[in-house]
């Protein structure tokens, strides 16, 4: 089993009500999922938000929280709910009503990674699936949860950025529209998740990057958004998805020649975001 559940980078005091997740950027693969899976060591990386856990590193020292999870996406997907079990890959579940995202086996345990790719020969054991829910899926979403509470203790109300990666080629469709290929995707389930105003100081944030923004299409936010977005209650949840091909090889999976300089435009990023959830008297004045 992989090592911890999940990394929280805490910051020395907290001084905004946003707080960044990385539910998908995990790379502690056991030895023995490798060996039982039918793909390479690159290829079983293919769904992983990779590197996405570094590029928010500058958070804390800005007065973010920044929880990343350990366990990987193909071992554990942390975006999706406890009780969506895919029966076409774990014994002894039955088939309940048709949820998309287990039909396409992306289900809590995942049967496949990108490009509809299988992770196993076979089925694996209910006990096996439930023992990586009860060591991985509840503690990350406990701890996730009391950030998000802390944040409304001190000061009013959550703002959970749910930050993920998304291919290149996702946007291909776009193209072929003959609009603009989008470089992030900002989702809040349509209005759902969080409130109009904070999702357009988010767009504004990485507009003002020069980098070209889109909303809810083709990814509308999944089961975090879902669950901790409540704007009614002073909890959003923005899901924001980054084109891979900004700062990474998406075919070896490694940093590209655009790394360093990408994750110093996000760093500006991140602080105007931060910026969003800090009490006025916190904010930096702006120059006369």
């Amino acid at each position: 089993m992989p090592r911890r559940a999940y990394h929280l980078s805490e910051p020395a005091t907290r001084t905004t009500s946003v707080v960044f997740a990385s539910p998908h950027s995990g790379r502690d693969y056991p030895r023995w999922f490798l060996a039982q899976s039918r793909l390479d060591e690159v290829a079983i990386r293919s769904s992983e938000d990779a590197f996405v856990d570094q590029l928010l590193e500058a958070a804390p020292a800005m007065g973010a929280p920044v929880l990343c999870a350990h366990a990987p996406r193909a071992f554990i997907d942390l975006n999706r709910g406890a009780d969506e079990l895919d029966p076409a890959l774990i014994t002894n579940v039955r088939p309940g009503g048709h949820n998309p995202r287990v039909a396409s086996g992306l289900g809590v345990i995942p049967r496949v990674v990108a490009n509809g790719q299988p992770i196993y020969s076979g089925k694996i054991p209910r006990e096996e699936a439930e023992r990586r829910i009860e060591r991985y899926w509840r503690p990350y979403h406990r701890v996730l949860q009391s950030q998000l509470d802390k944040a409304v203790a001190e000061l009013g109300e959550a703002i959970l950025l749910d930050v993920h990666s998304m291919p290149h080629e996702a946007m291909d469709a776009v193209v072929q529209r003959g609009q603009t290929r989008p470089e992030v995707v900002l989702g809040d389930r349509f209005g759902a998740s969080a409130a109009s105003g904070i999702v357009d100081r988010v767009e504004a944030a990485f507009r003002r990057a020069g980098l070209v923004v889109a909303r809810n299409s083709p990814f509308a936010g999944a089961y975090v958004t879902q669950t901790y977005g409540r704007p009614a209650r002073g909890r959003h949840a923005i899901q924001i998805e980054i084109d891979r091909a900004l700062y990474m090889d998406e075919t070896r999976i490694r940093p590209n020649a655009d790394f360093d300089a990408f994750k110093a435009l996000l760093r500006s990023v991140l602080a105007e975001l931060v910026e969003i959830g800090q009490r006025r008297e916190e904010r930096p004045l702006a120059a006369e």
